[in-house]
């Protein structure tokens, strides 16, 4: 979808973190947005940003975990913009914790949060974009989706699945048009879940692992909508080496994360979360 000009958009979780910052490129970029997200105040702030672009966008107030939600948001998305050409799944929750005490609650929410609802949301626009041969998926997973990371062991395991969806779903779809795209940020700055662990916890990424910019994840998503690209990496050039090798050898990346550091970083953030010493 190189002219994305005109273009109808789906975006959730969009009223914090790396959503804002997604809308005002895509509003940038001439597309019509449908924001949402469980915070209508938040949702309609990001609309009122969006004013200066010359698009039309609606605000959903959407839980992605519930069914009637999610239909409510295509049925809203498509009689009030039009054909859904792009959805970008982007809402996601990160439980970290040490993963025997964390409540279950926790574990069945962040699952259901940050892959169940995507692959939903899916399976709801796909056939009208298989029908018009047009349309792109965006998921937004993580590079804790490429490496797991203890004490973010769900959050990974979540963000493994989006992975090994948005690839084995693009590859059914070759030839029809319509393309997927995994988008796996590292530690992002400024916006997303990373720096609010950071506030809330004063808990910092180790300097070898180092973070991106929200404007980096922002390009990556439009290069992979424009271009089809089936998975897009936003890390510092010192931090993908970890990357590589922990596919390609699991032990040795685990003992890369605890030599660098990283597995320190999400322990402290446990640590200080659950109000211990």
């Amino acid at each position: 979808m190189r002219d994305l000009r005109g273009a109808n958009a789906v975006l959730t979780g969009g009223s914090r973190g790396l959503g804002p910052h997604i809308a005002r490129a895509l509003a940038g970029a001439g597309v019509n947005i449908a924001l949402a997200a469980r915070d209508q105040a938040r949702l309609l702030a990001v609309q009122e940003e969006l004013r200066a672009h010359d698009v039309r966008t609606i605000t959903v107030e959407t839980d992605v975990c519930s069914a009637d939600d999610r239909a409510r948001l295509v049925e809203r998305a498509t009689s009030e913009l039009g054909a859904i050409d792009v959805l970008i799944n982007n809402a996601g929750i990160e439980p970290t914790g040490e993963f025997a005490r964390l409540d279950p609650a926790i574990i069945e929410s962040a699952i259901a949060t940050n892959l169940t609802s995507c692959a939903l949301l899916m399976r709801a626009v796909l056939p009208g974009m298989i029908e018009r041969g047009r349309g792109h998926v965006v998921n937004i997973a993580s590079l804790a989706g490429k490496v797991p990371i203890p004490y973010d062991s769900v959050y990974s395991a979540t963000k493994f699945g989006l992975v090994s969806l948005s690839h084995a779903v693009r590859g059914e779809l070759r030839g029809t048009g319509v393309g997927i795209s995994a988008v796996c940020p590292g530690f992002v700055s400024d916006a997303g879940m990373y720096a609010d662990a950071a506030a809330e916890t004063g808990v910092s990424a180790p300097a070898i692992a180092g973070t991106s910019k929200p404007e980096q994840v922002v390009k990556a998503v439009l290069r992979a909508i424009q271009h089809n690209v089936a998975e897009v990496i936003v890390a510092p050039l010192s931090g993908r080496p970890l990357v590589s090798i922990a596919g390609i050898a699991p032990n040795v990346g685990q003992l890369m994360m605890r030599q660098t550091g990283v597995v320190e970083m999400f322990r402290q953030v446990a640590v200080r979360r659950a109000g211990e010493d």
